[in-house]
């Protein structure tokens, strides 16, 4: 190890920005192994009621990331630690750049100063995307302030994630289908996606926890690509959803996002994001499955799992 020092028994782990899809999923993991002792730091208040529901032993802390607090100190004799806080969608760049910027230079200066042994940085596979928007570059820039830091752990990037503890993405798709009438389908919807079942991306941070492998920058790719339309088709038959999917051009579609915009501080789709769909990303595909010892969940089965009546609330 290159600092600190690791007692196996038990194993405590802080999570910055846990109280999301990636996180409680991880959580549900991690607990499921074996003892553990899990603190979750982050802003959403009602991510992290829902961990203290299902477990009451995790300690949650609310708490900005971006903004300095006592925060810090729970990281003081963390065995490792996973990063896992981003801003993904706003109309707003300052929200980019406070809550993957400002926050992640806290949390390294954090994990520095109390010489964390091991971190798991959750990129995106974002960085590598052709897209322009203020998504990708404080992401990348994000990463490179990992990479630089000079801590040891490893940096993965996955793609569209989506499992059962999801409240945007494929998440917020599904549940507006089983309420709305109408799906809107920007174009053809013939835009390739490649998903990744957030348990299989779990099972990949739990190896690099046991394992500590120090590595730079893993591309974990969704083994399955598939069509959007396709995709919301299978989400369609899978939730019983009677929804009418309505192709609408792309300029329209972007104007009535832009329009829908104004409305809500808080846009579940925003145009940038509409931008990033039809931009024609394909990414890397790595034999991930053999490299971490993992079976990947059939794409059929996860979307089963994730979104069908009987869901599946195992690992």
């Amino acid at each position: 190890m290159k600092q600190g020092t690791y007692t196996k028994d038990p194993p405590r782990t802080v999570l910055a920005g846990g109280a999301g899809l990636v996180g409680q999923t991880l959580v549900d993991r991690m607990l499921a192994s074996g003892p553990a002792e899990i603190i979750v730091i982050d802003k959403d208040v009602g991510g992290l009621r829902e961990l203290r529901q299902r477990h009451p032993g995790v300690t949650t802390i609310t708490a900005d990331l971006s903004m300095p607090g006592d925060w810090t100190d729970y990281f003081d004799g963390a065995t490792a630690a996973v990063t896992l806080q981003a801003q993904i969608s706003s109309r707003y760049r300052a929200d980019f750049e406070r809550n993957n910027l400002t926050s992640t230079r806290r949390v390294l200066a954090a994990l520095q100063k109390h010489r964390v042994p091991y971190t798991v940085h959750v990129s995106s596979s974002v960085v590598c995307s052709v897209a322009e928007d203020p998504y990708a570059q404080t992401k990348r820039e994000q990463e490179q302030m990992f990479l630089d830091s000079g801590l040891p752990g490893v940096t993965l990037r996955p793609t569209l994630l989506f499992g059962r503890h999801d409240r945007h993405h494929l998440g917020w798709l599904a549940r507006f289908m089983r309420y709305s009438p109408v799906f809107p389908i920007p174009g053809d919807g013939r835009y390739l996606r490649q998903p990744l079942f957030a348990q299989d991306f779990c099972a990949v941070i739990e190896h690099c926890l046991e394992q500590r492998a120090e590595l730079d920058c893993i591309n974990l790719t969704g083994l399955e690509p598939i069509a959007y339309i396709d995709l919301i088709r299978n989400l369609r038959r899978i939730t019983q959803a009677r929804s009418l999917l309505l192709p609408i051009p792309i300029p329209l579609f972007g104007a009535l996002l832009q329009t829908y915009g104004t409305l809500t501080r808080r846009p579940p789709f925003t145009r940038n994001q509409l931008q990033a769909l039809i931009a024609g990303d394909h990414f890397e595909v790595i034999d991930w499955p053999g490299r971490f010892g993992i079976e990947p969940t059939p794409l059929h089965q996860a979307l089963e799992q994730t979104f069908g009546k009987t869901r599946h609330t195992g690992d």
